[in-house]
This record gives structure tokens, C-alpha cells and sequence, in this order.
């Protein structure tokens, strides 16, 4: 039988030094979620199909990794921590009015073809607000998202915010059915203007609606894009999101962080499930969101519990190729040693090691051996980045 030693398309291993980076971004990524008064919840790996069924609005059936238990019930490998997290507040916390803060850490698997090149199991962390509806929670997580990119080591980045309910006011109003607003958001996204314009003159609108949904693909940029927005529509809806908008954006300004942040009224989600804002990170080097979210105000309802919600999720290993062509990595090296040691000084070596570690420190024993010379460890330990080599010799 042939040993198989590579991985499925779509996954692979993580090791040494990039293993070591991974572990250090999660955990200064979780440290400043904590601090905010999140508390940690793991949900199963796998759930019920009806989890992430075409109603609640989440990955496309295609794209999921499905299978059966014992019964026949349909199980599928988690795509999107959103909806599980919903299921479990609803059983579990949603009893007091009160707000829910919520973290969670593990994988995410998404089985889509055209992922070229791309990881189909991810490492996400992330974070979910339920139980509260009001701009502070909106702005409160678009800080914590510019505080995790801070933590993270970014220099440069971009937290670019849109609203759900634009769009979708202005498609209710035109009466588009669902095909031609999936075609829209398709043409929006990729700020396709001319596809827009021929789509549109395709259905049976006023001009001026018309020209709302061109203008979308360049609804961008700063605080003032959000006038140029009030200006092309009278939809009630509509305008009440821009009005949201610029509550949250005033209320950014609390925590001094609106300088990386930005609007995108033409960015629009995949999730079916989002009802207000939505956001994106992004930063140079790379060119997907490493950190993206938004508000779903109907998802809890699905399970049995109406509330309202907004979070967020990082990508942690599209944060961690970023930083990783940014070269702006950290380096964990400061507590990791090795002690060299001889047959006859193994008594101490023992010893010291264990000493070393009682204060701290991160120690590998190390014999010479036949074929492992001295010169061999010392060349591995400044390869491998050991912070020390001490020779018991």
C-alpha cells in the first residue's frame, strides 16, 4: 500500500515556527475580545443540516461538507460559527434582559471548487453581541475590530462598513424578484457599473431608482459618500440606514479609532442573514477580508428565540498571511532554550532543565549523539530561533 503523505486539497499542515506564530496571534487576539467582557463558548465541530439551511442564510448547500449519523440524520461539518453560536444563546441565555457577549475559537470548513489556491478549513475567531439593538453595539464591535487588528500587529489597514438595508430597500422598492437581486448583489459587489446599468434598464423601474443602483458601485469612502447617498433615494428604509450609519460613525469617534474606518454603501454579503451593518477588514498584501461581520437582527428567531445581534470574525490565517508578507510577524523566542549535554553530564542537565522550566522557560534536552554534533545543534537552534543554547559539554 502507498504511504500517503500530503494532505486533501484545501488543508494543510502547520508546523515550528509558523505553528508557534499562529498560537501567539490567537491568543493576543482572544486577550483583547476578553477584555470587552466576551466569554468563551465552544460549539460541536458538526450540527444538524437545519443549522445552516437555505432559510437561515448562511453557506450554499454545495459549498458544505455534508454526511449521516447512525439515524440518517443529515450532519454537516461547521461552515460559519454565527449560526451555532444563535442556536446555543437561544437555549442557553437569552432568559434575562440583558446583553449576551459571546467569543469563540476552532475551524470552519467550507467545500467550494472555485477556492483556488485558498484554505477550505480555516482557524476563526470571533465574537457575537445579542440582545442589544442599539448603535453603541454596532460601533462597539467595529472598535473591537480595529482593536484585534491593532493587537495583531497591522500597521495598515482598513475597516470598510456598509449597511444591508440599503440595497435591499431599494430592491423591495423596484419589486425585483430573487434572481435579479442575486444577479445585482453579484454586479455590485464587483462594482461591475455597466453590468448594473444593463440589468436594470432590463426591469421595469423609474429612472431614478435606476440610477441608485449604478451609483452603488461607487458609494465609497469617507463620511461625506453618506450625503451622496441621502441624495439619490427617498426610501424611508434607505435613509434610515444612512442615518444609522452616521450615528455609528459619531459614536466611532468615542473610541478614537475613525481614522480606519471608512463606508462602502455597494458592499453587500453573501449571508442572507444580515439586517443592518456590515463590515469588512483589509489590509495590504492580501487581498480577501481578515476580519468581516455585520448585525443580524432575524437570525435568533430560527431558534426559537427573537433577539437582536451583531458580530464579527476573523480569519485568523488570512490575518496571519498578511502579517507574514508584511513581515511584521511575531517572534516567539525569548523563552525557549536548549540545553546541549553529554553522556556524563546528564545528571545535570536534568537538573538545570528543570530549574529552567520551574521560572518559565520553554527547555529542550538534547544528547549528543552519534552523526548530531555540537556544531549540528547550535546551527538548528539559530535556524529554529532558539532564544539560547547552553552546553553541558
Amino acid at each position: 500500500m502507498q504511504r500517503i503523505l500530503h494532505t486533501p486539497e484545501g488543508v494543510r499542515d502547520i508546523y515550528s515556527r509558523e505553528c508557534e506564530q499562529k498560537l501567539s496571534l490567537q491568543d493576543r487576539l482572544h486577550a483583547v475580545i476578553k477584555s470587552y467582557g466576551y466569554r468563551d463558548i465552544e460549539t460541536p465541530t458538526f450540527e444538524f443540516f437545519d443549522v445552516f439551511s437555505k432559510e437561515i442564510g448562511t453557506i450554499p448547500s454545495a459549498e458544505l461538507y455534508k454526511f449521516f449519523d447512525r439515524e440518517g440524520n443529515t450532519l454537516v461539518l461547521r461552515p460559519d460559527f454565527t449560526p451555532p453560536v444563535a442556536r446555543a444563546a437561544s437555549k442557553y441565555f437569552l432568559n434575562h434582559n440583558m446583553p449576551v457577549r459571546l467569543t469563540y475559537l476552532g475551524q470552519a470548513f467550507v467545500n467550494n471548487s472555485s477556492y483556488q489556491g485558498r484554505l477550505k478549513e480555516t482557524t476563526q475567531i470571533g465574537g457575537e453581541l445579542m440582545g442589544e439593538d442599539s448603535v453603541d453595539a454596532d460601533a462597539e464591535i467595529v472598535a473591537l475590530a480595529v482593536q484585534l487588528m491593532l493587537a495583531s500587529g497591522l500597521k495598515e489597514f482598513q475597516i470598510t462598513i456598509g449597511h444591508a438595508g440599503f440595497f435591499h430597500a431599494l430592491a423591495q422598492e423596484a419589486g425585483f424578484d430573487a434572481q435579479v437581486v442575486a444577479g445585482l448583489k453579484e454586479l455590485i459587489t464587483s462594482k461591475n457599473s455597466f453590468g448594473v446599468d444593463k440589468l436594470v434598464s432590463e426591469q421595469t423601474v423609474s429612472r431614478p431608482l435606476a440610477k441608485a443602483f449604478t451609483a452603488l458601485t461607487g458609494l465609497f469612502g469617507t463620511e461625506e459618500m453618506l450625503t451622496r447617498a441621502e441624495s439619490l433615494t427617498g426610501n424611508p428604509q434607505a435613509l434610515a440606514a444612512v442615518v444609522r450609519l452616521r450615528e455609528v460613525w459619531e459614536t466611532l469617534k468615542l473610541y478614537g479609532v475613525e481614522k480606519y474606518v471608512s463606508f462602502d454603501l455597494g458592499m453587500l454579503s453573501r449571508y442572507m442573514y444580515y439586517t443592518g451593518i456590515i463590515f469588512r477588514g483589509y489590509t495590504y498584501g492580501i487581498g480577501d477580508a481578515v476580519i468581516k461581520g455585520g448585525r443580524y437582527d432575524d437570525l435568533l428567531g430560527y431558534f426559537g428565540q427573537d433577539a437582536p445581534a451583531v458580530g464579527f470574525v476573523v480569519v485568523v490565517d488570512q490575518l496571519l498571511n498578511a502579517l507574514s508578507r508584511q513581515k511584521t510577524l511575531h517572534e516567539e523566542t525569548a523563552d525557549r532554550c536548549m540545553i546541549l549535554y553529554g553522556e556524563e553530564r546528564r545528571t545535570e542537565a536534568v537538573r538545570r532543565a528543570s530549574e529552567l522550566r520551574g521560572g518559565g522557560k520553554n527547555v529542550e534536552l538534547v544528547p549528543v549523539a552519534p552523526g548530531r554534533t555540537p556544531e549540528d545543534c547550535r546551527e538548528y537552534a539559530q535556524t529554529e530561533g532558539y532564544a539560547d543554547v547552553i552546553e553541558l559539554l
